[in-house]
Formats: structure tokens, sequence, C-alpha cells
């Protein structure tokens, strides 16, 4: 059975059956990682309180049938709206380490045109994908496409990042 210790974002959590959560953490050591957490949903549960969006904890996952979190032990939040972090989530890959992005959330200067720079789309080399234009103000992952401000008026809100100038 392989154990997996470190530092951790939460960055989502999702209903897993009646009583589990799947779990989505940003980690120090091993980048973003889903976990199984049984029964969080109890209202016994002594890790509900310590994995919510936003917390920073100290986490145990362990190897058993998929990864699932043991033990977890809340050292903070950070300050980075869920919404963020749920983009944030869906963006990452499994297992993909990545320290500026985890230094940048630790100390609370999150940026998303940063991010996006780290994660390898900077923004400051990119065009809108419509009309060209040079400093885009919006980015869609779910197409990998920057756009600029009167171009992004012809897309949902619902899945784009504002990066602003």
């Amino acid at each position: 059975m392989q154990e997996y210790l470190s530092e951790a974002v939460v960055l989502n959590s999702y209903p897993a059956g009646d009583l589990d959560l799947r779990l989505s953490v940003f980690t120090k050591r091993f980048g973003k990682l889903t976990a199984k957490v049984k029964s969080a949903r109890k209202i016994t549960s002594k890790l509900a309180g310590h994995l919510q969006p936003g917390d920073l904890v100290r986490i145990r996952l362990v190897e058993k049938g998929g990864l699932q979190a043991v033990d977890a032990l809340k050292q903070g939040r950070i300050e980075v709206p869920p919404p963020d972090l749920a983009l944030l989530d869906r963006i990452l890959h499994e297992g993909g380490q990545e320290l500026r992005l985890w230094q940048m959330l630790a100390d609370g200067a999150f940026s998303w045109p940063e991010a996006l720079r780290i994660l390898g789309w900077d923004p400051a080399e990119a065009s809108c994908t419509l009309c060209g234009r040079r400093h885009p103000e919006v980015f869609r992952p779910r197409d990998q496409e920057f756009f600029c401000g009167n171009c992004a008026l012809k897309l949902g809100r619902d899945e784009i990042i504002l990066i602003g100038k």
C-alpha cells in the first residue's frame, strides 16, 4: 500500500455515492490528485471540515483500490474564489507538479495571467482567435483560445477566464 503525504490546496469536491466525496486537490509534491473520501458527507465526519474548496491542508493519501484521503489537517485558507478554483481544477492535468503555481497559491498571490503563463498559455504572446487583435482579455479553457473584449461578448459567461488587459 503506497502512502502520500503533502501540503495541498483543496480545489473542488463532488458527491460520490450516498456518503462519499470525490476530492480534487493540488499538492505541493505531486501536483493535482483526485481521491475518494469515505463517509465525508456524514454529519459526524472528522474530515469534512478540513476539505472545503480553498482550504490549505496537510493531507495523507493512500493507494487502496484507487487513491483515498485518510487524514487531513487544515492549516489555513487561500484567498481565491471557489469558481476560480473549480476552473483551475478543470485545466490542470492529473499528477502534473507545478511548483511555481503552488507557491503562487500558497503565498496568496494568485492571478490568472500568471497562472496561464506557468501552464503554457502566455496571454502576453497571444492574440484574439476571431479578429487577431493583440492583448486578449479572455481565455476559454474548453478550446484553449484567447479572445479580445469585443469578441468575448459573443461567448457564454459560464466557462471563461477574465485575464484583463
